[in-house]
């Protein structure tokens, strides 16, 4: 099981390098590339037709701006694709990252993470594999324990 973290732009991987750290905390391999679905269109088709026969089970892209690329790799690809709008030097505040990958047309979807949500990006790619992968759900559920004890230590604290 392989996880496919792909961005428009370098400047695009202080975001989604919290993807890749989640994933390798969740002990899942990693593919990360730049594909930018403007400047490198060859690029895109061949990734996105191809990324299922190379291992991929999930595919992480980032966008800013125009944030055409999670929607063109869904669009020629079987493989589900989070996408993560990243609020870029060229943004309108997020909005134009959001709503390029919020609003796919019916038969091409795209799950979309919050702005510059690469953290929640790889969790969601995590829960995909591990909805068939044992040792990949067990360290989500280690995870996910992991919040609720934060959080109820937290409350305790308040009570001190």
């Amino acid at each position: 099981m392989k996880v496919a973290v792909i961005m428009g732009s370098i400047s695009d991987m202080p975001i989604m390098q919290e993807a890749i750290d989640i994933l390798k905390a969740f002990d899942i391999e990693i593919e990360v590339d730049i594909v930018s679905a403007h400047r490198t269109p060859e690029k895109l088709f061949d990734f996105s037709q191809n990324a299922h026969t190379r291992g991929i089970s999930v595919v992480i892209a980032g966008a800013g701006g125009a944030a055409h690329l999670p929607g063109m790799v869904a669009s020629m690809s079987p493989l589900p694709v989070i996408g993560v709008p990243i609020k870029s030097s060229n943004s309108i505040d997020g909005w134009d990252s959001i709503l390029s990958i919020l609003q796919m047309p019916g038969g091409v979807p795209v799950a979309t993470v919050a702005l510059n949500g690469a953290k929640n990006a790889g969790i969601l790619a995590a829960q995909i594999i591990g909805s068939h992968n044992k040792s990949v759900l067990e360290k989500v559920i280690k995870y996910k324990t992991g919040l609720k004890e934060a959080v109820n230590i937290a409350a305790e604290s308040l009570q001190k």
